[in-house]
């Protein structure tokens, strides 16, 4: 854990009481310190293109009176800077007037290794695995002419003040990686694209020479669509596949969901607390408190620790994501769903691991039920409107689904629908329950965050399908 005052002026006495005199007639705010430790390496074409190391160190400095947000930010932890953030923020809540909410629960929980992931594994070694991926798949088939693969890690340490001296610290590991191959046959291109990651080191995912099975998937992904055909158009049924599909239940629904939209009366949920808003057997939770996944936390960046949040349970809408400042100003409590992409941003209510729970169908029942639709088994770019709730995705594997069976694989298949909606189009949910391999980030306002996924496989009686000519 970083001790963000060893090499300053700032001593952690100072800290305090420039914090405490700042949000003293504040309703709430924090001083949060950041330590970020950063690295890309990236082969492609047969050799090592880049390898970046970088490291990050400011705090950012936020005052909250009623609705208004005040906030400065510094890569300069310096005496001086903490005091003209400080002046910053006085000047732009001028004649304030608030009471501190001290209030903040306290866990000793812990979802993570305080590791660094980055020194766990020596630059050779990881090199040496890139080069042993572009070789494997290299030396698999004939038809593979492009080879991609990468690692990123990060170990990121922060420790937030707040008045009255009290400090929360967290030290976050996150890797990634990712392997795309491109393959060609009888003048046909296609590519497949896999990873896994989570808040582990390198080896945790890739011992037993996993690896290979990473590259395994690449390369099924890019034959199976090298075979493909063009996407039927018109409404149908669709079955989404386990794990990664619940992308559409994170950008469709759970952004939906999340306080300040709320609040604000934006999102198409606003108004619709305590109300069927999907049909029975569905239920969705957002959960930061799975161990070494993603999307986890052990505290969130207000210092708040992560929880269990049930936002749908059996159709029923309970909860919304909070942060401190939405749910001072919404009479409700903090779900732990602060989250800021870096120092450099204020805080907003975010998903962790948003996930569909288990019903009791098997998929197998689901396409026997299904004379003519789609089978969606993972997903690629998409769009949604935050207030409406109408999205638009591209699938990157998916099957025709004929009489019951499922028949060949289809490209440029294009989900369109609006989530409120195809909530109340599930008919079956299944035991599958999977989670994503751990490859997620959400942008939302221009900041990045990771998160996770995870769902059964579920039947959509009626959605709209957009095909595209090969």
């Amino acid at each position: 854990m970083n001790n963000f005052f060893n090499k300053s002026d700032l001593t952690r006495q100072d800290a305090d009481k420039i914090v405490s005199e700042t949000l003293n007639n504040c309703d709430d705010g924090e001083l949060y310190l950041e330590e970020s430790k950063s690295e890309s390496i990236l082969l492609d074409d047969n050799k090592i293109k880049s390898s970046n190391y970088s490291s990050d160190l400011g705090f950012g400095f936020r005052a909250i009176s009623n609705e208004v947000v005040a906030y400065s930010y510094s890569n300069e932890i310096s005496k001086d800077s903490l005091k003209n953030s400080s002046e910053n923020l006085k000047s732009t809540l001028k004649s304030i007037k608030g009471t501190y909410n001290h209030e903040i629960p306290k866990s000793n929980k812990k979802f993570y290794k305080d590791i660094n992931p980055i020194e766990q594994k020596t630059l050779d070694s990881k090199l040496e695995v890139l080069n042993k991926v572009n070789d494997f798949l290299r030396k698999k088939d004939e038809s593979v002419k492009q080879v991609t693969a990468s690692f990123a890690g990060e170990q990121k340490s922060i420790e937030i003040i707040r008045p009255g001296g009290e400090a929360l610290t967290d030290v976050r590991p996150l890797i990634r990686f990712n392997v795309s191959v491109m393959l060609e046959k009888n003048g046909r291109k296609e590519t497949g694209v896999y990873g896994i990651g989570g808040r582990q080191s390198y080896d945790d995912y890739l011992k037993n020479d996993n690896w290979k099975n990473v590259c395994e998937e690449a390369f099924r992904i890019a034959s199976v669509n090298l075979e493909s055909k063009p996407a039927p158009a018109g409404e149908m049924k669709v079955v989404l596949g386990p794990g990664w599909p619940a992308i559409l239940i994170h950008e469709a629904i759970g952004h939906g969901l999340e306080g300040d939209f709320n609040r604000k009366k934006t999102s198409a949920f606003h108004d619709l607390m305590g109300e069927k808003v999907a049909s029975e057997g569905v239920t969705i939770v957002d959960d930061g408190t799975i161990d070494n996944r993603r999307g986890s936390l052990t505290i969130d960046d207000e210092g708040t620790p992560t929880e269990r949040t049930v936002l749908i349970e059996n159709g029923i809408l309970k909860n919304f994501m909070q942060d401190r400042h939405n749910a001072r100003l919404m009479n409700t409590r903090s779900t732990g769903s602060g989250r800021r992409e870096n120092y450099r941003h204020i805080v907003l209510p975010r998903m962790r691991n948003t996930m569909m729970l288990s019903g009791n169908q098997t998929q197998d029942e689901m396409i026997k039920s299904v004379d003519k639709g789609i089978f969606a088994v993972s997903f690629g770019g998409g769009q949604v409107d935050i207030t409406s709730g109408k999205f638009v995705f591209n699938c990157t594997e998916a099957y025709e689904i004929k009489n019951g069976k499922i028949g060949s694989p289809i490209k440029g298949a294009t989900l369109i629908g609006d989530g409120p909606s195809i909530l109340k189009e599930v008919s079956m949910v299944g035991n599958d329950m999977m989670l994503d391999p751990g490859i997620g980030t959400c942008g939302k306002a221009g900041q990045g965050v990771p998160v996770g996924v995870a769902q059964p496989s579920i039947l959509i009686d009626k959605m709209t399908v957009g095909g595209t000519k090969l």
